[in-house]
């Protein structure tokens, strides 16, 4: 079994999909974790605060067939297949890490969102700062550390 991590964001009906995006990922493998769930203001475009987290897992699936499910994931729980980038949307799944797997094609590994955005480098960090990043060499603590874009992300709780 392979661990990867997976960020979860939401900014329409969040909760709800959030919620209903952890229970979803437990049934694709073992060993499941979950970073504090944190509330954002969107990245590159207006619109409502996201809630956001990572979630961790051990699975079977090849990345392929787990990006597959991602998709099919976001589709069901009301994301059009052909959604474009910097829009609200009911869910946002995003396969960040496949064990140590480097690749150049969909899905790309490791995913760049981690060098980018605190929503997603700062759940990783809670899940696991002595990760070392596939192709770079450093962990996700000392990444953590070099990180400039500040952002605001806000604890929250939400019943899971």
């Amino acid at each position: 079994m392979t661990e990867v991590y997976i960020s979860i964001g939401s900014n329409l009906d969040r909760e709800y999909s959030v919620r209903a995006a952890i229970a979803e990922l437990k049934q694709l493998g073992a060993e499941f974790r979950l970073s504090q769930i944190f509330e954002a203001e969107p990245v590159g475009f207006d619109g409502p605060s996201f809630l956001n987290c990572v979630v961790a897992f051990k699975t079977q699936l090849s990345p392929d067939a787990l990006q597959a499910q991602l998709k099919t994931l976001e589709r069901q729980y009301g994301r059009l297949p052909d959604a474009p980038k910097h829009q609200s949307r009911t869910l946002d799944l995003d396969l960040l890490l496949y064990g140590d797997l480097i690749r150049t094609d969909a899905p790309v590994l490791p995913r760049d969102d981690i060098y980018k955005f605190a929503f997603v480098l700062q759940p990783l960090m809670e899940l696991c700062p002595e990760q070392v990043i596939p192709g770079d060499g450093r962990t996700v603590a000392e990444i953590w550390r070099e990180f400039e874009h500040p952002q605001v992300l806000r604890p929250v709780v939400i019943k899971i």
